[in-house]
């Protein structure tokens, strides 16, 4: 764990190729492209125009000129080349609290991270995602005043005109992808509009090297409101894939839907494509060369007539898992905050983490309050734990009579006690069950610390500024550390030397663990240990143990 962390801060990284536009879009009219393989499959597909600067290995996709985009929430780039999204920063989100003038990236045309948007229409004399756009300016800005922000980008050929218009809105992450078909080419146009995610399989992950999120693709539909698509069950496909309902990949075409969305999922955030209700899809994947992997959606077939318009159009997100928004936009796309199987728990214990965040708020003493109320929830059954442990612990000294009584007459030993405990009216196992009824409640609320992203870089107080990242002086996993070690001391001994030993072997272990967790988590665990250590002592002194 030493040696990746270690590597992740100094070891050698690749250096980025700058690939810089010296021609102009209009001296690539007519050039063709012999490489189709990033497009999804359809009937007619027309031999593709291509930009003169080639690719290479550190930027495997090709560029025709950048125009760039800011909002009050995104910086954002896109390529003439296709008019690709090539670059988005998310301006609310900083990499680190200490950088505040270094946003975090989400997606880049540069391996060996790359994560690119990219789409266009299938069809004769249609532009694609290799195709060469112009438009009237290099730079964007919504401006003050205005909550709309839109970006035409141009094409034209044989008498057909394509003007594809990005449309950006204040404060949302939420982006409209218009196709404005014109068809004055005196014959009928049929096309389809199709738009993809691409992303390299060797995308870095935010996460602690302890604390793996899923990184990959998911989808929703109407049969199944959240479902997963690893990098793994891409690349086995192959080159093409289409996705059914239930998320499988088969090689041939399935029923096209009207309602869901798919997206790329890392930690705290979503990348997502949502088609409009009005029209059909099919949802596909690929394995391109290079480690890059697609998932896309590909529409209808839609004809056109001569003198006739034609408005196709999808929607883009990209930001942060805020579930109201997310909520908001597709069913089942809030889902992509993945709480794990005990999801249904953790809802409602974020909400309930909201609500008191509104009151207090400090996210740190959220998270004290919370761990009050579920600690108060489960009193009773802790109590019947620490009450059963208390039992145990009371009949030490006889238990230990007996070992000596019957020495290595193990059969005689059990019978013995099992006499003992049934006398005492004692249940040896009463200590371990109500533990077990609450661990799926400790488990979603361990993922609702780990997967929200209002936890991200919150601050706490004194020296915990970032409840995301781990306490930098080690304060408060030795403090868990310390907690552990003295409900060690209040629990009844196993008799078992050996045993002993490596009970006492767990908190430094924990600790030692819990020194890479967030601060927030080991939190929650401190304080939780605290409650339960005060509990399990009035027990314990309230039977006379102690």
């Amino acid at each position: 764990m030493l040696y990746q962390s270690w590597q992740a801060d100094y070891g050698v990284k690749p250096k980025p190729t700058t690939v810089s536009s010296t021609v102009s879009p209009a001296q690539t009219s007519g050039q063709k492209s012999p490489d189709n393989a990033e497009l999804p499959t359809a009937q007619n597909t027309t031999e593709l125009p291509t930009s003169l600067n080639e690719s290479s290995s550190s930027r495997p996709l090709k560029t025709a000129g950048r125009i760039t985009i800011k909002t009050d929430v995104l910086n954002v780039e896109l390529d003439l080349q296709g008019g690709d999204v090539r670059h988005v920063n998310l301006l609310k989100y900083k990499v680190s609290p200490d950088k505040p003038n270094d946003f975090v990236q989400i997606m880049a045309d540069q391996m060996p991270n790359l994560f690119v948007m990219q789409s266009g229409l299938l069809g004769k004399n249609a532009p694609n995602h290799q195709s060469v756009f112009r438009a009237d300016q290099n730079n964007y800005a919504l401006a003050d005043g205005s909550d709309t922000l839109e970006i035409p980008l141009y094409w034209q050929n044989e008498g057909v005109k394509v003007t594809k218009i990005y449309r950006f809105k204040r404060g949302s992450y939420l982006v409209d992808v218009d196709y404005k078909l014109e068809n004055q080419s005196g014959q009928l146009w049929s096309g389809r509009l199709y738009s993809q995610l691409q992303r390299s399989k060797l995308a870095e992950n935010e996460d602690s090297k302890l604390l793996q999120t899923y990184l990959g693709a998911a989808l929703g539909s109407p049969q199944t409101s959240y479902q997963k698509v690893t990098f793994e069950d891409i690349q086995k496909v192959g080159a093409n894939g289409y996705l059914t309902s239930d998320g499988k990949i088969l090689p041939e075409l399935q029923t096209p839907w009207n309602k869901g969305w798919i997206a790329m999922l890392q930690h705290y955030y979503v990348t997502a494509l949502v088609p409009t209700s009005e029209q059909a899809f099919n949802y596909y994947t690929k394995a391109l060369d290079g480690q890059r992997l697609v998932i896309g959606l590909n529409g209808a077939d839609t004809s056109v007539e001569n003198g006739q318009q034609q408005l196709l159009n999808f929607k883009f997100y990209v930001g942060p898992k805020i579930q109201n928004d997310l909520a908001n936009i597709a069913h089942g796309l809030d889902l992509t905050v993945d709480y794990g199987w005990f999801w249904f728990i953790a809802q409602p214990l974020f909400w309930l983490l909201k609500f008191i965040h509104s009151i207090l708020g400090n996210w740190g003493w959220a998270i004290i309050f919370l761990t009050i109320i579920v600690k108060g929830a489960f009193y009773h059954l802790s109590a019947a734990s620490y009450k059963s442990m208390a039992e145990m612990k009371r009949l030490q000294p006889r238990l230990q009579a007996l070992k000596e009584r019957y020495g290595d007459d193990k059969t005689a030993l059990n019978q013995a006690m099992m006499d003992m405990y049934k006398k005492e009216k004692i249940n040896p196992l009463g200590g371990c069950l109500p533990i077990l009824i609450q661990l799926p409640v400790f488990i979603a609320l361990y993922w609702v610390l780990i997967e929200s992203v209002e936890m991200r870089h919150a601050p706490f107080m004194l020296w915990l500024n970032n409840l995301s990242a781990a306490d930098p002086y080690f304060v408060l996993p030795l403090l868990m550390g310390a907690t552990m070690l003295i409900q060690h001391k209040l629990n009844p001994s196993t008799g078992d030397p050996i045993q002993e030993k490596v009970m006492l072997m767990l908190p430094i272990m924990f600790t030692f663990f819990f020194a890479f967790f967030p601060a927030g988590l080991v939190l929650y665990w401190t304080v939780s240990n605290i409650l339960s250590i005060a509990q399990q002592w009035y027990i314990t002194k309230k039977l006379g143990v102690i």
